[in-house]
């Protein structure tokens, strides 16, 4: 062995970072593992397209879960940007829409018509919730019973946690269109039918609307790179150690890593070993299996991501809305409550949705610093969309080409269907003269950044509570990172409370080895 560490982790994304900064900070001796040549993992800014000055967030995009606490704790120099608008969604077939608009309530109000009394109240129960379950999440977990007592509401909490939440919009509003502008926070990244037994959508719904106690995504100046950057230089600071094109290969239960730099084989040992890689991968570099909190079969994950750089903003159907407004926040297209269920129906039986729902985000409308001076001052703009019910299982390693130019066409297909000019029309051409449009399948970011599955999420999204007869007897299980491996925990995403760009995962991983330290 060549170097024994207080403690290891695998996996330099942006939860790897956290942990190393939290870690050196408290005096730990800490070397941090990356397979790629960058950390950062997800959290990411690229150059997507050759010779064109424009750094797209290329894999994940807003921020909303990265708590204040974490920023404040490792001084971390980001600028989050609000935006106004929370969202605009066209009426399908039509030249009408609907947008929501932060900066003008009674607008807001008379668009929603009918539902606009029921939209109230139901975010208003939302940010109840927010305000009762945030604050826990850099704290160890409370049980299902000791979160329903915070909250202080029952009825609120059966009908946002105990009952499927498409029940709940379904019983809430009225209007088709409102339906699915709701549910689809329970669907982003998330592979389930509108009213889903399982409870799987609560759970992702939950994580859309608690962040930082308001539920509001904002831009990250300088893209998600500037976020992992803020990261990587606090865990320098803090004196931990990164190594870059280290591949993981193997690890121990008594704390052995194995990886391989270039042609050399190198194993460390530590104290600790954090796994900032899903619970299915873990498995495979673990000698023996690993059994966490989660369920580890192999992860789906459920979305087509794809980046464009137009000339310029597109003209709408909807003549009414400006489009700097239909694009400064979350742009629904066919998201219909009845669309969405008709799009996973197609998906569960293999097929690609026609219409595909979509979402869509303008970085660079709230944040144009991503462009070069020239791009700016030309009118440019980013637009980033993910496509919805599409999941893993449509894809192969033999077909995944092919399915990638299908769900391509199917993404500029529905933003057609609601635009006044072909999509087509507005893209730039990059270095080689190719269109600038760039498509992620889930197999695509599997092999980018060995998520299983493609799942954004790591796995499953786990509720932010412990159930009431779950074990809590060491500091690992009771912060929600534990394995079967007193020395090997959960990191990342696929710890509990994990999922998104929030440092979380991170951070309690290396609180729960802080309090076993003492």
């Amino acid at each position: 062995m060549t170097g024994s560490y207080d403690v290891v982790i695998v996996g330099g994304g942006h939860n790897g970072l956290t942990a190393a900064a939290y870690l050196g900070r408290a005096g730990k001796r800490v070397l941090l593992l990356e397979k790629l040549d960058h950390v950062g993992g997800a959290a990411v800014s690229a150059q997507s397209f050759e010779g064109i000055d424009a750094q797209l967030s290329r894999y994940s995009y807003l921020v909303s879960l990265l708590p204040a606490r974490i920023i404040r704790d490792l001084g971390l120099r980001i600028e989050l940007k609000r935006r106004r608008y929370s969202s605009y969604t066209p009426h399908p077939g039509t030249d009408t829409g609907l947008l929501i608009d932060a900066g003008d309530p009674v607008a807001t109000a008379a668009a929603l018509g009918a539902d606009a009394g029921a939209w109230t109240s139901f975010y208003d129960g939302t940010a109840r919730l927010a305000r009762a379950l945030f604050p826990t999440v850099t704290e160890p977990l409370l049980t299902r019973s000791e979160a329903r007592l915070a909250l202080g509401d029952d009825a609120l909490w059966d009908s946002l946690i105990e009952n499927p939440i498409g029940s709940t919009i379904s019983a809430t509003f009225g209007d088709d269109l409102v339906r699915g502008v709701v549910l689809t926070d329970a669907l982003i990244g998330t592979f389930a039918p509108n009213i889903d037994p399982t409870l799987a959508g609560n759970r992702c719904f939950l994580y859309h609307v608690i962040g930082n106690e308001t539920g509001n995504w904002d831009v990250p100046v300088g893209g998600m790179g500037a976020v992992s950057a803020e990261l990587l230089d606090a865990a320098r600071r803090a004196g931990a150690e990164i190594v870059t094109g280290a591949e993981v290969t193997g690890i121990n239960p008594d704390g052995e890593v194995t990886y391989r730099s270039g042609d050399v084989e190198i194993r460390v040992g530590g104290d600790y070993v954090l796994a900032n890689v899903a619970p299915y991968v873990l498995e495979q570099l673990v000698s023996e299996r690993v059994s966490t909190s989660l369920e580890n079969e192999r992860p789906e994950g459920a979305q087509v991501k794809v980046n464009l750089l137009l000339k310029r903003l597109p003209k709408l159907r909807d003549a009414s809305v400006d489009p700097v407004a239909a694009f400064g926040g979350t742009f629904h297209i066919n998201e219909l409550w009845s669309q969405l269920d008709a799009a996973y129906l197609t998906a569960a039986g293999g097929g690609i949705a026609s219409p595909l729902p979509c979402e869509i985000y303008c970085h660079s409308l709230t944040d144009p610093s991503i462009l070069s001076p020239e791009l700016r001052e030309s009118g440019a703009q980013t637009l980033t969309v993910f496509g919805l019910h599409a999941p893993d299982r449509l894809v192969t390693e033999e077909t995944n080409d092919a399915r990638r130019a299908e769900l391509q066409a199917a993404v500029v297909a529905s933003l057609n269907s609601v635009l006044a000019e072909p999509i087509e029309d507005l893209l730039l051409v990059d270095g080689a003269g190719r269109p600038t449009i760039e498509t992620k399948t889930t197999l695509d970011i599997e092999h980018a950044l060995g998520m299983p599955g493609g799942n954004i999420f790591h796995g499953p999204l786990s509720w932010p509570f412990l159930e009431d007869d779950a074990p809590q007897s060491t500091p690992a299980q009771r912060w929600g990172v534990a394995t079967r491996h007193p020395r090997i925990l959960i990191c990342g995403s696929g710890a509990q409370r994990g999922g998104a760009v929030s440092g979380i995962g991170g951070h309690n991983a290396a609180m729960a080895v802080l309090e076993q330290s003492v």
